[in-house]
């Protein structure tokens, strides 16, 4: 069992659960695409809408963190740069998939636009991971962007792309009770977070699934009443201790778990005919290659110099690493082109351009390389 532990460790930390459900997806899908079909299509909903909620809630647990007195982003100021940069990550990428669909000919491809703009939170975070080191504050940078990505993302699927009826109400009247008891568990100071997860979590996920939004967001508003210390601890971080509060026991506890939900998230999601390469397979890649990085450095720029304060320890050479990161739209983008197209070449193209966007992880690491052999041979040598 000693002999296992070194690689088991080696696979949970590098996310390759992830990476291997993803390749099992492609290979099948491409060899077998009725069963892979029937297997996605019945566990797609179980894994998506259900198992997911856990991952959203470990990231909801880094930004609640990070945004405390001491974290990478509790200043307002600061916190407010990642919300404007993720508006410029989604209007860039909109608009070179638009100007490309209409400057080649394919207006039936121009109701496709909103595609780029996703940000995959899931890939785009564990690739953050691979890439800068750990509790470096362009890691919660980029998970409060791609949270706010998400956001605005659901209100132009609902805006422009409603598969079914949107009701703000129905989510108001189910929320309401889903906060009243996180806010009571908190009050009488539970220290269990199974009464925060059973409780409020499953009305807040019946809120947002009668709402008609994405109920594997369900956890993100009960998180932030989980009793937690004033102190700023990354995610799945299990080299050092860690304190005993509900909210780190909760992140300890789903750790493991959470890593295989990864793995059956990558398999029901990643089957993509490898085929069905298009005009819309470079518009979406473009979007997302392109435009992410050159929207979210713009708009950071635009707003630190309207006098909003760039988060203390994360460089411009930072932001271009977290923009390139951001390119992997992968699950939402796929969401955008079920919306967008109907079944046939444009919905498999647009897909293929999703799946491309992974080429924003390699992307990253090299220039992340690149930019420390550069300051390695700008630092002047020891003294002797």
């Amino acid at each position: 069992m000693f002999g296992l532990r070194q690689p088991i460790a080696f696979v949970l930390d590098r996310s390759l659960l992830l990476l291997g459900g993803a390749v099992i997806a492609l290979v099948w899908a491409n060899s077998g695409p009725g069963s892979y079909g029937v297997f996605a299509a019945a566990a797609r909903f179980a894994v998506n809408d259900v198992a997911m909620v856990f991952f959203f809630a470990l990231a909801a647990k880094e930004i609640v963190e990070a945004t405390r007195p001491g974290g990478a982003l509790s200043s307002a100021r600061e916190a407010a740069v990642p919300l404007v940069a993720a508006a410029g990550g989604m209007l860039v990428p909109a608009l070179i998939y638009t100007a490309g669909a209409a400057a080649t000919g394919h207006v039936d491809l121009l109701r496709g636009w909103a595609i780029p703009c996703a940000t995959d939170i899931a890939f785009s975070y564990l690739a953050a991971r691979l890439v800068f080191p750990p509790r470096h504050p362009a890691i919660p940078f980029l998970l409060l962007l791609a949270v706010a990505d998400d956001a605005l993302g659901l209100a132009i699927l609902g805006a422009f792309y409603p598969a079914r009826h949107v009701s703000t109400a129905s989510w108001a009247l189910l929320m309401i009770p889903a906060l009243g008891a996180a806010w009571w568990l908190r009050r009488r100071r539970t220290r269990s977070f199974w009464p925060y997860v059973l409780v409020a979590g499953a009305v807040s996920w019946a809120a947002f699934f009668a709402g008609g939004l994405h109920p594997a967001l369900a956890l993100v508003p009960i998180v932030p009443f989980m009793p937690c210390q004033e102190r700023y601890h990354e995610l799945f971080d299990e080299h050092r201790p860690q304190p005993s509060d509900t909210l780190n026991v909760f992140a300890r506890w789903w750790r493991v778990p959470v890593q295989i939900v990864l793995f059956f998230f990558g398999l029901v999601n990643a089957g993509v005919p490898l085929g069905s390469i298009g005009p819309a397979t470079w518009l979406v890649a473009a979007g997302l290659l392109v435009g992410k990085p050159a929207g979210i450095l713009a708009m950071t720029w635009l707003a630190v110099a309207a006098g909003l304060g760039r988060p203390g320890g994360v460089t411009y050479g930072d932001l271009w690493i977290v923009g390139i990161t951001a390119g992997i739209g992968f699950t939402v983008a796929l969401f955008f082109a079920t919306a967008a197209f109907p079944a046939g070449a444009a919905l498999d193209q647009a897909k293929m351009g999703a799946l491309l966007s992974f080429a924003a992880a390699p992307l990253a690491l090299a220039g992340s390389r690149y930019r420390t052999r550069r300051r390695r041979r700008a630092s002047p040598p020891p003294a002797r």
